[in-house]
């Protein structure tokens, strides 16, 4: 039976207790911080590495016992992608804390212009219990490539996870360059009343307008990684068999827990029990063939708590009091926080399923005639993290981007756009705002400031009152004519 064990997190009380003391002595220290070298920041970044590489079976058994989630997943979803973005980040950092010179205009000839990235100061990283290591790390390597001073709070619904990564930081930081604060909702409500330069949270849009509140009483700057309903579009063109066994994979990785997610797929009509009968063999080779052996399989993550399993139950046995079809699975054990990889079909826009994201181990299969049907229903709701398109027509796939719109997409996989540092992640409206990795993730920890320097006398001048006489005029033409 797997159970969160709460009792192992400090006190609340003693976490909020240290939050002032805390933000003052970063507060204090930030500029230590912002004027350090490439050289200082790399330091500390290959520190940061080294202490994974070291610890990796640790946090394995951490993120096992929180919500049994496989040692091989842990390495593929938590461990690799964090080590992928610290090598990125060291490679590049000297080039991108470089000031970046920018053209001058004619008019003002005699005066050279740069961008210089300064960090923001002391910023504020909550993060979430789906990913717990990732989802944390990710930020805080590109916080501190920038040059900041980070407080993190990590999700008290992974308690062993939360305590590996106190323990880790602690080794690695003095607490006026990165602090950890463990704890619930009340402990980040006691965050969010501290005057950081920047927020970043990643979670669900509720919690997200929380944390933008905060950030609009300071004029601070958020960046909000959120969620929703990621679709998937499978063409007439596709090969349905490769669709199958992405779409398992990205679906049912991590039980389902994941902000991009297939969270429901159309089909072609005339597809879909070819595409079910793939898609169920797929299962089959994954997870074994009869439920027994899926519970018992060790490749399967649980839900994260009581009160998830519940909601998924719930909304599983509407969907199909609704008329949804299960082709396989439906079997969900309260005590194990149980769901089996379930598959539905016959489902339609109206029912629950439909309603909120998913994040959980269940795919609704949807069919169509139209690819137009599916726009219309993909535009009404909110934007999502991701879309995913399965198709062998290059046309097709252009026409689906011009119909659409979303944080990102990805052609013929799933998942696989969040593991490329060179790509901006983020969302879109309701799944988010603002978007980091590689050097997105410096920039939105950094601020761009504009720096132009006159070293001759300035042509602007001749614009100096009093505006008349026949230099002015001289001038007022020559300006037109760059115009």
């Amino acid at each position: 039976m797997l159970e969160a064990v709460a009792s192992i997190l400090p006190r609340p009380s003693l976490e909020i207790d240290r939050i002032p003391a805390v933000f003052a002595s970063q507060r204090a220290n930030r500029w230590n911080l912002s004027r350090s070298t490439p050289a200082e920041r790399i330091a500390r970044l290959r520190k940061l590495r080294e202490a994974i590489i070291a610890r990796r079976t640790q946090l394995a058994e951490a993120i096992h016992q929180d919500f049994r989630k496989p040692a091989m997943e842990v390495e593929l979803t938590e461990i690799h992608p964090t080590l992928e973005e610290l090598n990125h980040t060291v490679k590049h950092l000297k080039g991108w804390m470089k000031p970046k010179r920018v053209a001058t205009p004619l008019t003002l000839k005699g005066a050279s212009s740069h961008v210089r990235y300064e960090a923001k100061g002391v910023v504020l990283i909550l993060s979430p219990w789906n990913y717990p290591f990732q989802l944390l790390a990710a930020p805080l390597i590109a916080a501190v490539a920038a040059g900041n001073a980070v407080m993190l709070k990590p999700s008290e619904k992974t308690p062993h996870t939360s305590r590996f990564l106190a323990q880790l930081v602690r080794d690695l930081f003095p607490e006026n360059e990165v602090a950890v604060f463990e704890g619930g909702a009340d402990v980040a409500e006691a965050l969010l009343q501290q005057p950081f330069d920047h927020f970043f949270f990643t979670g669900n849009p509720h919690i997200g307008r929380k944390v933008m509140a905060a950030a609009t009483k300071f004029l601070s700057s958020v960046t909000l990684e959120l969620g929703g309903k990621s679709p998937v579009i499978i063409d007439g063109s596709a090969n349905l068999t490769a669709a199958a066994e992405a779409l398992a994979w990205g679906k049912f990785i991590n039980a389902g827990q994941t902000c991009v997610a297939p969270d429901y797929i159309y089909v072609p009509a005339s597809k879909q029990q070819a595409f079910l009968e793939a898609l169920k063999g797929v299962l089959t080779r994954f997870y074994g063939a009869t439920e027994a052996e899926r519970q018992a399989s060790p490749d399967l993550a649980r839900v994260v708590d009581p009160a998830a399993w519940k909601r998924l139950k719930e909304v599983l046995d509407r969907t199909v009091a609704a008329g949804a079809r299960v082709e396989t699975g439906g079997t969900a054990d309260g005590p194990s926080r149980y769901v089996s990889p379930t598959v539905l079909s016959g489902v339609t826009t109206a029912m629950p399923i439909m309603e909120a994201e998913i994040f959980g181990p269940v795919l609704p299969v949807l069919t169509y005639e139209r690819r137009e049907e599916i726009y219309a229903h993909i535009n009404e709701g909110g934007k999502p993290l991701a879309l995913y398109i399965f198709a062998q027509d290059s046309k097709v796939v252009e026409e689906v981007l011009q119909h659409t719109t979303s944080g990102g997409v990805v052609v013929n996989n799933v998942l696989i756009h969040v593991a490329n540092p060179n790509l901006p992640f983020g969302g879109v409206g309701m799944s988010g705002l603002g978007n980091y990795h590689g050097h997105y993730g410096f920039k939105t920890f950094s601020h761009e400031r504009s720096v132009m320097v006159q070293w001759m006398k300035s042509l602007a001048s001749v614009f100096f009152p009093p505006y008349r006489g026949k230099t002015q005029e001289w001038a007022s033409r020559a300006t037109r004519m760059l115009e």
